[in-house]
């Protein structure tokens, strides 16, 4: 491990900038700490509004990443209380939380970590804990007591696995008075991690850096581990990847993102003839059970995972006096000898952060398995308690209800600009995942954000389209909306002098395009667990064109005739198709001020006037189209197809 720490960077000697500081070290690394993982503390004066000082301790705050904690993601807590607390016989989590919420001497301060008595025991005014990829990989070895006794020799206090909490903090107590010496320089926490300490979060870093690195020495001699060659992953069908998230939302009991992923590395994991015995044993630490399941599902068979999964619930509900619920029994992690690894989640995020934690495993079963003896995971009944722990169930609680469309996964185009952009953001807001799709390579950074994917492509390539459809499903595993925003309008021109190499681009885009897409769309929305939905963003001009647009009204009337026949043969499948049809909706590409101008005067109009041109004298934006498409995408439009509505203020052409 590389010592990043840099006196300039830290550019403070006050001992909680410094605590931040070294806490962003760690937190960006992720072989020590991913998402939300790990925590630290500084103990420091705290002074209250009178003036009297408090010794405190000042403890990472629940909510709060390492890899961007800031000052106040630090809870204060006074030294005193919770040297009290540590003085119980018994202390439930339940009530250990609420005495260190309400000790708080900052009431706006976050809730601290459950580690926080840990953390006040250590006698040491700067702690750092992580939980290290190579540490957990000695800790799970058939003999990782002598196996940490060779790499660390007394160095370290080596504690067997304990939930966190309060007996976590009581179990670190009776082996430090067993195990600790001058010398001590870190606790090793069977299955959890990695805690050093110091009188200055420098030397709390250094440790850290010097105990990670002898492991990472170690295992380089005994375990190497060879970086994987070339992967001949087999492309994946789409279908197929739509087949499983919608067996895998059907488990989960609501619409699920699954992610796929394949490399050299994976593909060769994957192919191993162990697999099955080799994932089955458990993951690194009890931390990831909540992100992962026990056990990823490997092949495709969801019904017998659930169904094991509900066997493995029964096998240890009874642990607890709580009459607990399960939990959805949907896999999280799936590895698929064809497929790679692919990645489950009520979002895009969730999806990712198992992802970014089976990616950290695969290494680390590998070393152990082959290097070391056999890798060895922590009892099933121990996982079990963590994946069933009221605190943890709570954070689950305080999430709230989820977003509208959250894990529906939607295609847009013309995503980058104008109605398409305006469309894209009203999706995203309501909990969506979507993929962009626009000749303009801004598209790529239209949006930020795990839920949004953007695609440069030029529509009217049908093989360039394809592929962005190929790219979205394979990142997010199915389609369950469709917008057609993509678009162009030629400008004015009579008939009589029409240029056709004009019309035919006009019918590419317009029309041609959305039927490539239609028909490359339909089996993954035809397998879209909640019902696929298609809303076509036409035109006024379908129903009532203006003169000098024959080649945009022409192909907007086709577009919603298309549309029409749509809503016909998909509703057997229970796919929903709409049209809206905008007029002048101004703040997009299409209208530039010089069109505007050509088209006002041919109504013999000012610019203004022609803007509001319609029954409520108002101007239609974007904004407009996106909250009605986003409506026609929602079930209070569960019993509509086939419609046609207009946004365009009112219309006497059209009324």
């Amino acid at each position: 491990m590389e010592d990043l720490w840099s006196d300039a960077d830290c550019g403070s000697t006050d001992a909680l900038n410094c605590c931040a500081y070294g806490s962003r070290l760690l937190g960006g690394d992720r072989s020590l700490v991913l998402h939300g993982g790990g925590n630290t503390s500084v103990k420091a004066d705290w002074t209250d509004v009178t003036g009297r000082t408090v010794d405190a301790l000042y403890v990472k705050g629940s909510g709060w990443d390492l890899a961007s904690i800031e000052v106040p993601g630090f809870t204060p807590l006074p030294l005193d209380r919770l040297h009290e607390l540590l003085g119980l016989d018994a202390l439930s989590d339940a009530d250990m939380m609420a005495e260190l919420s309400a000790a708080r001497l900052n009431a706006a301060a976050p809730q601290p970590s459950v580690e926080t008595l840990l953390h006040a025991y250590l006698p040491f005014r700067a702690v750092q804990h992580s939980h290290a990829d190579v540490v957990l990989g000695l800790t799970n070895v058939a003999d990782a007591e002598g196996t940490l006794a060779e790499v660390y020799g007394d160095d370290v206090v080596i504690v067997p696995y304990v939930m966190p909490g309060f007996d976590l903090a009581v179990a670190v107590r009776s082996c430090w008075d067993d195990q600790a010496h001058d010398g001590t320089v870190g606790v090793v926490l069977r299955h959890h991690g990695l805690f050093t300490f110091g009188d200055s979060t420098r030397e709390a870093y250094a440790h850290h850096v010097d105990l990670i690195s002898r492991a990472e020495a170690f295992l380089d001699r005994v375990a190497p581990h060879e970086p994987a060659g070339p992967s001949a992953a087999a492309q994946a069908v789409l279908t197929e990847l739509a087949d499983l998230r919608r067996s895998v939302s059907e488990a989960a009991g609501r619409p699920m993102v699954v992610s796929r992923h394949h490399d050299g590395a994976i593909g060769r994991f994957v192919a191993r003839p162990d697999l099955i015995d080799l994932t089955g044993r458990g993951p690194l630490t009890p931390d990831h059970v909540i992100r992962t399941k026990r056990t990823p599902m490997v092949g495709r068979d969801v019904d017998g995972f659930v169904a094991a999964y509900g066997v493995y619930f029964e096998r240890n509900g009874g642990r607890s006096d709580d009459d607990l619920t399960m939990l959805d029994p949907a896999p999280r992690v799936v590895l698929d000898p064809e497929l790679g690894l692919l990645t489950a989640g009520a979002t895009p995020k969730d999806a990712d952060i198992a992802a970014d934690i089976y990616r950290q495993t695969i290494p680390v079963l590998e070393r152990l398995e082959d290097g070391r003896g056999g890798y060895v995971a922590l009892d099933e009944g121990d996982l079990f308690d963590v994946e069933y722990w009221d605190l943890e169930q709570a954070k689950l609680r305080r999430a709230g209800a989820p977003k509208e469309l959250a894990g529906h996964i939607a295609l847009v185009t013309g995503a980058a600009s104008g109605i398409g952009r305006a469309c894209a953001a009203e999706l995203l807001d309501r909990g969506a995942a979507v993929v962009g799709v626009d000749l303009s390579e801004s598209v790529v950074d239209t949006f930020d954000g795990p839920a949004w994917l953007g695609v440069p492509a030029d529509v009217s390539d049908h093989d360039a389209q394809a592929a962005a459809l190929r790219v979205g499903v394979e990142r997010f595993g199915g389609l369950d909306l469709v917008v057609v925003g993509a678009g162009i309008f030629p400008g004015s021109s009579p008939i009589a002098d029409l240029d056709l190499d004009t019309w035919r681009l006009t019918m590419a885009v317009n029309v041609d395009s959305v039927a490539a897409l239609f028909r490359d769309a339909a089996p993954l929305l035809f397998r879209s667990p909640v019902g696929g939905r298609v809303a076509v963003i036409a035109s006024r001009n379908a129903t009532a064109p203006g003169k000098g647009a024959a080649a945009y009204s022409t192909s907007k009337a086709a577009l919603t005739q298309l549309a029409r026949v749509a809503a016909l043969e998909w509703a057997d499948h229970g796919v929903r198709v709409n049209v809206v049809h905008p007029d002048n909706v101004f703040d997009t590409a299409l209208w530039t001020d010089e069109l505007i101008a050509e088209r006002s005067a041919a109504y013999g109009m000012t610019p203004e006037e022609y803007r509001r041109r319609n029954l409520l004298g108002m101007e239609v934006g974007a904004a407009h189209v996106a909250s009605v498409v986003a409506e026609l995408c929602s079930d209070r439009f569960a019993a509509t197809t086939g419609a046609q509505i207009p946004i365009d203020g009112g219309s006497e052409r059209t009324i």
